[in-house]
């Protein structure tokens, strides 16, 4: 018996199999893994030339700022907890002394490595030692680039004979950070000074009113009305009839009023 057709038969077995097998696994180029992005600021948005400015009301007058890959706390106090899930901070900005301004273990639980204070003399005096080699004094009507920005320490203080002894003038700090090509004033806690009215090309303000430490909305809204913000937030306004202050203000037409969550 002749062997061909065995072999041929044997062969063609052999094909199948091999056209049937799965094909060898390809080779996969190992890849790291995408670096986790850090935590990110919400909230409101305003254009700058540098992309936009997000603001992010927490409480009362604490409130934080990211611009350009920069996160800025204003007035950081309610313990670390408060600022819980948020980027860490490159520069502190504080206003005053008082307890809603200052809080000496909210600052030291939210530092970072790189994080710098920027406040006025009478705050440095009552920082933690470990705090003042990262602070930069800045009194009013002196101003310095950091980051970026310039920051300029705008006066806060009382006109009012009944309040003058809550802010006298020279201790705590407003200031106007401008960032991006935008002018953002952090009021403070002030009346309606000269020097808040006389203001010039503010983008964005935040200002306050409450009684009897700072201002009534009668008051912060005459104010507003002079140096017309683009857009301006009412804050530090804790019993006060906010409202009010709003139809106040949009007796002036081109000034927005954006209510942040304060309360």
């Amino acid at each position: 018996m002749s062997t061909r057709p065995f072999l041929t038969v044997l062969m063609f077995s052999f094909w199948v199999v091999a056209a049937c097998a799965p094909p060898e696994p390809a080779e996969v180029a190992e890849t790291a893994a995408p670096e986790a992005a850090g935590p990110m600021l919400d909230g409101d948005h305003v254009a700058t030339d540098t992309g936009d400015l997000v603001i992010h009301p927490i409480n009362h007058a604490t409130f934080a700022m990211a611009w350009d890959g920069k996160t800025i706390y204003v007035d950081p106090v309610g313990g670390a907890e408060a600022f819980a899930g948020m980027p860490e901070p490159d520069m502190i900005l504080i206003t005053d002394i008082h307890g809603d301004h200052l809080d000496a273990d909210t600052l030291t639980g939210v530092m970072a490595g790189d994080t710098m204070i920027v406040a006025p003399q009478a705050v440095a005096d009552q920082l933690p030692e470990a705090l003042v080699a990262d602070t930069h004094v800045l009194g009013n009507g002196s101003a310095m680039d950091m980051l970026g920005m310039n920051i300029e320490a705008i006066p806060m203080y009382n006109l009012t004979e009944d309040r003058l002894g809550y802010h006298e003038k020279g201790r705590g700090n407003g200031y106007v950070v401008t960032m991006g090509g935008q002018r953002i004033y952090i009021s403070g806690d002030t009346e309606d000074i000269p020097e808040m009215r006389a203001l010039n090309d503010i983008d964005v303000a935040f200002v306050c009113f409450n009684l009897p430490y700072t201002m009534t909305e009668e008051q912060a809204a005459s104010a507003v009305r002079e140096f017309a913000p683009r857009i301006v937030y009412p804050y530090h306004y804790m019993g006060s009839d906010v409202d009010k202050f709003r139809e106040l203000v949009s007796e002036t037409p081109g000034i927005e009023v954006r209510m942040g969550a304060w309360y």
